[in-house]
């Protein structure tokens, strides 16, 4: 599948990097659920950093602040 220029763009962006980043540190902290996920688009698992940037990459209008605040709620364990 091919991806937009505007997709890759975003992806190579300075803005990208730093949510990969923040995404990278959800992942080691152990009071974040964040394991990899079953795609069939994928052809296996993927992950957690993989599949929120895909998503973030694909809905361009949403602001990256909100939805990792989101997320962080939605992942954290109790």
């Amino acid at each position: 599948m091919t991806q937009s220029l505007k997709v890759v763009e975003y992806l190579a962006s300075a803005e990208a990097a730093e949510i990969r980043k923040e995404l990278a540190k959800m992942m080691e902290d152990p009071s974040y659920n964040t394991r990899a996920s079953y795609s069939a688009v994928a052809g296996g698992d993927i992950s957690f950093v993989d599949k929120h940037m895909k998503y973030l990459s694909l809905h361009l209008n949403t602001d990256p602040a909100q939805y990792l605040s989101n997320l962080r709620l939605i992942t954290r364990y109790n």
